[in-house]
């Protein structure tokens, strides 16, 4: 059994690694506590492969798997309350060329990441599992809710983000 999960581990860290990167990176601002989230996500994931049984596809699984540790991840932070880490300092980059797009790419991305983060826990999965590419039925297959109830929230939840991340950019 102990090979099957460490070939079923394999692939789904190679085909759903970087997703699960990103996932950490919506759930976690301060890269120490990410990474931990990261391992903890890959550790959890490779237990879980112990008793996956096929009834759902592998990429729900990965997902759902990682979906929970990073709510339960957000949950205990939040008991913690540990206050995000802001990023200051971007106006202090090279602002010429190529590097100047990347500056504002990655601080468009940054302050997306830190409006998701104020989302409560199950907007934050619905976007950020939207942000993945994931349809709505295979939301619905992670989180329990309808693909009408994801369709509606997503909806509801872009606009909202869009409108703050707007507001948030003329400060």
């Amino acid at each position: 059994m102990s090979r099957d999960r460490d070939a079923l581990y394999s692939e789904a860290a190679r085909e759903w690694g970087a997703a699960l990167q990103r996932l950490a990176r919506a759930h976690e601002a301060d890269p120490e506590r990410r990474r931990d989230l990261l391992q903890e996500m890959h550790v959890t994931l490779w237990k879980s492969l112990g008793v996956f049984d096929g009834r759902c596809s592998m990429r729900t699984w990965v997902y759902r798997v990682a979906s929970n540790v990073a709510a339960t991840h957000v949950a205990r932070e939040r008991r913690a309350r540990h206050p995000l880490v802001t990023l200051d300092g971007l106006e202090h980059l090279p602002a010429d060329g190529l590097a100047h797009e990347r500056v504002e790419t990655e601080a468009a991305l940054s302050r997306l990441y830190a409006l998701i983060h104020r989302l409560k826990a199950p907007d934050r999965q619905v976007m950020t599992l939207y942000l993945e590419g994931l349809s709505a039925e295979a939301i619905g297959e992670v989180t329990a809710l309808t693909p009408g109830a994801i369709a509606t929230r997503i909806s509801r939840l872009k606009a909202l983000l869009a409108r703050e991340f707007h507001e948030t950019g003329h400060d």
